[in-house]
């Protein structure tokens, strides 16, 4: 049994030969609502190590987005067009979703891991992950499981400071 009462057969019965017209399709982005960018914005390009590709600000409706990703700096296009439809073209970047002020309310976003559970976590490949873990616990990041703790040894769980749940794994937790 695979999983909770399904065979690996059925699993992969349930699963269909994707349709031509998606084979443009591109997993493009996951969106976090963030209190304060003054928070967030350091933590994920000081501590996770992420580039900002592209900010955009809407100021009749009180928000700004700021996609994040992997990508060499030195990729992102000076014009500011280019740059746009550019780093929309970008896979698995992260939307972080700014609505101004709510930095300073008393308000929390709901990561999906207490009542009413849901959105769980995303995942990050690292090179190692003691060694990352390691710079997390000096940087004074938040875990939620180190890489020793538990019954899964050789991942690790940290939360950005809104709270959201972060995977940290290496090449030797999933071979």
């Amino acid at each position: 049994m695979a999983a909770g009462g399904f065979s690996a057969q059925e699993i992969e019965a349930l699963c269909q030969t994707p349709d031509p017209n998606t084979k443009d399709f591109l997993f493009q982005q996951t969106m976090y609502r963030i209190k304060d960018p003054r928070k967030s914005l350091p933590f994920y390009t000081g501590v996770l190590g992420m580039t900002l590709l592209q900010q955009l600000h809407f100021p009749e409706m009180k928000f700004s987005l700021f996609f994040m990703g992997y990508e060499n700096p030195s990729d992102i296009p000076k014009d500011e067009a280019e740059r746009k439809k550019w780093a929309m073209s970008r896979k698995a970047t992260l939307e972080l979703t700014y609505n101004w002020g709510t930095e300073s309310d008393d308000s929390a976003y709901h990561n999906g891991n207490s009542e009413p559970r849901g959105f769980g976590h995303i995942g990050l490949l690292v090179a190692d992950v003691n060694t990352a873990c390691d710079r997390f616990e000096q940087l004074g990041v938040k875990f939620i499981k180190k890489p020793n703790d538990g019954k899964m040894k050789g991942l690790a769980f940290i939360q950005d400071p809104d709270g959201y749940w972060i995977e940290i794994f290496d090449q030797k937790t999933i071979s």
